[in-house]
């Protein structure tokens, strides 16, 4: 086999199975494990591979609500705003964005008064104007990841 798109398939290799040993990895590229260690080093070097990690169904674990929270930011805040809700614990995605809003986090709770609770704190950081929370009724796909397309 060539190396031709070998990182692509690599990528796409472990988002398959992200348990695999480097030696399946290898069998399964048909390429030496040095070669495919070199390659999971590189990737990992470059930020394309941000560490392995399980997928955890917070469901399972008790967090039946999910909320979807749009902030509008004063002004210049929108940074800081952002960095203080992604360490706030149970948020899993915060994004900056264009439109009417200038946040919009993802967070998980157990129940809709943890929820309540995060959200009031929320509010009282002078620098968020206004808070629009949905929640999910029903999630269809989350935290799903595509292959990366490799032209043979």
């Amino acid at each position: 086999m060539t190396y031709e798109n070998l990182d692509e398939k690599l990528v796409n290799a472990l988002l398959d199975d992200g348990r695999s040993s480097l030696r399946n990895l290898a069998e399964k590229l048909d390429v030496s494990v040095t070669t495919v260690s070199n390659h999971l080093s590189d990737l990992d070097e470059a930020g394309v591979i941000k560490g392995y990690t399980p997928k955890v169904d917070y469901s399972a674990l008790g967090y039946d609500v999910t909320a979807v929270i749009q902030l509008k930011i004063e002004g210049s805040a929108i940074t800081s705003v952002a960095e203080t809700l992604r360490e706030a614990r149970q948020m899993v995605s915060v994004y900056e964005v264009t439109g009417d809003h200038d946040v919009i986090a993802i967070a998980k709770f157990r129940d809709t008064d943890g929820m309540n609770e995060q959200i009031k704190q929320l509010l009282n950081d002078a620098n968020v104007k206004e808070t629009n929370t949905s929640v999910v009724l029903n999630t269809v796909c989350e935290n799903e990841q595509f292959p990366l397309d490799v032209s043979e």
